[in-house]
């Protein structure tokens, strides 16, 4: 999908140019969309090279949590709730554990640790599944779960933001978990309606009405502040929590005797494999999507959205941004560079690219995701996986932008 998608971009962009340069004369439109490749591909390899630090760095401390244990301990606190969530699926199955420790993955943003486990609990899954090539109740609830899953560590946008010079890097933090919160709870409500999952079970109630309590504490603190004070104080807290979780991790490895600096080392080296590693990628989709712009096409899609809102009576400020949630569902490295391209051309700090850094961290990409994990046990019929998923990622995207008017407009 990925590749017809880039090759879209390519051909509708060239097809734009030629309209301008028989319809309107516009000859030097080529000379735009050749300056555009060049200025994106340089802008990719920018931002590979400067993500390398703060990558290495975040990555270090969750090596050291991943050896403390401290993944193990939070997929321990959420096992009561996935046997209620997943009534199909015995006490004591592996899977189980495996799902567990896929949800703790997500929610502390180890990408590279929660893939596998997810895998794994879907093959876990599948031993359960009595129609091998049909998605089982509980595999659409997981995959459900996985593709809006709350992240309690949106490490990777705040790394793009510092990395594009943001003045203050951590003030989307609890805006992300307004978002990430409203996917999760949209995708889990869909998918409970369509399986009938009793969601006033007390265990599922206890853990919800804790979370909620949580959130809604946050949310009311914050909005009974001064509009000027929103954003800082959203700030300080974000900064102060990714602090103590960072404290807590080096704390839990020195408990446990773990060598902590030798555990942040390893860390620190895949962080660097890895952001050299994203420079293809990057290259790939800055380009299509510079090409986009520079011909005029995005500009046109935006206006048409614009002009539909304005009908509407609504403030448009936000039509900027609506890049990223478009390719959120169909591609995290194409989201991810639209994101980098709305700060390249707005300013990190602009709302635009605030609210795209929102839109980012409120969801998972949906169909990847679905291809991934049911493509990995041969599944083709999906049921309402799909639905109840994009369902998530419309919500986790309104939330987006209703967080980035009520804490930066």
């Amino acid at each position: 999908m990925l590749t017809h998608i880039w090759f879209a971009f390519f051909a509708v962009s060239f097809i734009s140019a030629c309209y301008q340069w028989l319809i309107n004369g516009q000859s030097e439109i080529f000379s735009a969309l050749i300056q555009s490749t060049f200025d994106m591909a340089a802008l990719s390899v920018e931002i590979s090279i400067g993500l390398i630090g703060v990558l290495a760095l975040w990555l270090g401390f969750f090596k050291i949590a991943e050896r403390a244990g401290m993944v193990k301990v939070l997929s321990r606190v959420l096992e009561p709730l996935f046997l209620k969530l997943m009534p199909d699926v015995p006490k004591g199955h592996p899977s189980h554990g495996s799902i567990t420790m896929n949800i703790a993955a997500n929610i502390l943003g180890l990408d590279n640790a929660a893939t596998p486990m997810g895998l794994k609990a879907m093959q876990d899954l599948q031993t359960l599944n009595p129609e091998k090539d049909t998605a089982s109740n509980a595999q659409i609830l997981f995959l459900v779960l996985n593709t809006s899953a709350v992240t309690l560590l949106p490490v990777t946008i705040f790394m793009y933001r510092a990395q594009q010079g943001s003045a203050d890097p951590t003030a989307v933090f609890l805006p992300i978990l307004m978002a990430t919160s409203a996917s999760t709870l949209t995708g889990l409500l869909a998918v409970a309606y369509m399986q009938k999952i009793n969601l006033f079970d007390k265990t599922i109630a206890l853990y919800f009405s804790a979370f909620a309590i949580l959130l809604a504490s946050l949310a009311s603190f914050l909005v009974s502040l001064p509009t000027q004070q929103m954003a800082a104080t959203s700030s300080l807290l974000g900064n102060f929590i990714l602090f103590s979780i960072i404290m807590l991790f080096l704390s839990a490895g020195w408990f446990k005797k773990i060598d902590v600096y030798d555990a942040f080392i390893e860390g620190a080296k895949q962080g660097f494999d890895i952001a050299i590693k994203l420079i293809p990628y990057l290259l790939a989709m800055l380009v299509a999507i510079g090409l986009l712009r520079s011909s005029g096409v995005l500009d046109g899609l935006l206006t048409i959205f614009e002009v539909v809102f304005t009908s509407l009576g609504f403030n448009t400020d936000f039509i900027q941004a609506l890049p990223t949630a478009f390719m959120k569902p169909l591609s995290g490295s194409g989201a991810r560079a639209m994101m980098l391209e709305t700060m390249n051309t707005h300013g990190v700090d602009s709302f635009a690219a605030t609210v795209s850094a929102i839109m980012q961290g409120s969801t998972e990409t949906t169909f990847y995701v679905l291809a991934v994990y049911f493509g990995s046990v041969g599944i083709k019929k999906v049921r309402h996986a799909l639905a109840c998923a994009l369902l998530a990622d419309l919500a986790g995207i309104t939330t987006a932008i209703f967080a980035g008017y009520l804490f930066f407009h």
